[in-house]
């Protein structure tokens, strides 16, 4: 079981106890007992990402640190980053899975490693120059690699899609949470592409992501004032967030201070411990580790 203790590093009132999640993302200051790097290492970030459950999770927390952490990492930090990287993106060229996000976060990453070699003096790098300059170049080539990727096609005498009834088909696309999902298998036959275009569909995915005041905000019409919900959803994501779905997410029990794998759960000592635990967004991930 992989779990990583985080009591050191969070600053403990002597009087109210642990704190919970939401209270010590806005810590200011905390012992720095414990980095960033570590926890790649505790949490087996490199292993995590073999369980397709905890694969998204992995990939976005890599895409937050692309942003806007990647400098803060220590040397080793770093090393391990592009190691786990590297491994993300020889699995999806092997199984052709996932694909898009991965393309995504590499755009994150080369914007910002290119910024950084732009900008070398203005910041302070870890590292030679030329070790970046060389983490572009290799990230430039995963990026080739993943654009030249040939989706094989498979032989079967099975049951495919197209075989399935309109309704089964229906509610797989109603099953998405993401809107390129649904436009992509809407790419595959013409009946799935009529079904991706249905306007309930989209507006539940709207209704999930969103609030209603956003739709407020950008409203889109037909010409026989009908809302677009398809051209809808697509406008509000460029303004807000969407909702962040993951198989297996980080935890964090409030009464031993330890990140676990919700999947993997870890021995509590509490009288009740499903009451201690708080889930851990990849966002709120790094905020652990922000000095």
């Amino acid at each position: 079981m992989k779990k990583y203790s985080i009591m050191k590093s969070v600053n403990m009132h002597p009087k109210k106890g642990k704190r919970n999640i939401s209270e010590m993302t806005q810590i200011p200051k905390r012992h720095g007992y414990c980095t960033l790097g570590e926890a790649f290492n505790r949490l087996d970030f490199s292993s995590a990402i073999q369980d397709i459950r905890r694969f998204t999770y992995v990939v976005k927390l890599l895409q937050l640190i692309a942003k806007s952490q990647l400098t803060s990492l220590s040397g080793v930090a770093q090393k391990n980053y592009f190691n786990i990287l590297d491994k993300i993106v020889q699995k999806v060229l092997c199984d052709h899975q996932n694909p898009r996000l991965i393309k995504n976060l590499l755009q994150d990453l080369s914007s910002t490693l290119c910024t950084l070699i732009r900008g070398v003096g203005k910041s302070v790098l870890v590292g030679n120059i030329n070790i970046w300059i060389c983490r572009l170049e290799t990230v430039l080539n995963w990026q080739q690699q993943l654009q030249n990727l040939q989706m094989t096609k498979q032989v079967n005498d099975g049951l495919t899609l197209s075989d399935l009834p309109l309704h089964t088909l229906s509610n797989i696309l109603h099953r998405f949470s993401d809107g390129w999902d649904v436009v992509t298998l809407g790419q595959v036959t013409p009946t799935l592409y009529v079904l991706s275009e249905d306007r309930q569909l989209w507006k539940k995915l709207c209704q999930y992501h969103f609030a209603e005041k956003q739709f407020c905000r950008h409203l889109i019409l037909s010409e026989k004032g009908h809302v677009e919900w398809k051209l809808m959803y697509f406008t509000l994501q460029k303004h807000y967030p969407t909702k962040e779905q993951y198989g297996d997410t980080l935890q964090f029990c409030r009464h031993c201070s330890i990140l676990f794998w919700k999947d993997s759960g870890h021995p509590c000592t509490a009288a009740d411990p499903d009451s201690c635990f708080t889930p851990v967004s990849p966002q709120h991930f790094i905020d652990l580790f922000k000095f």
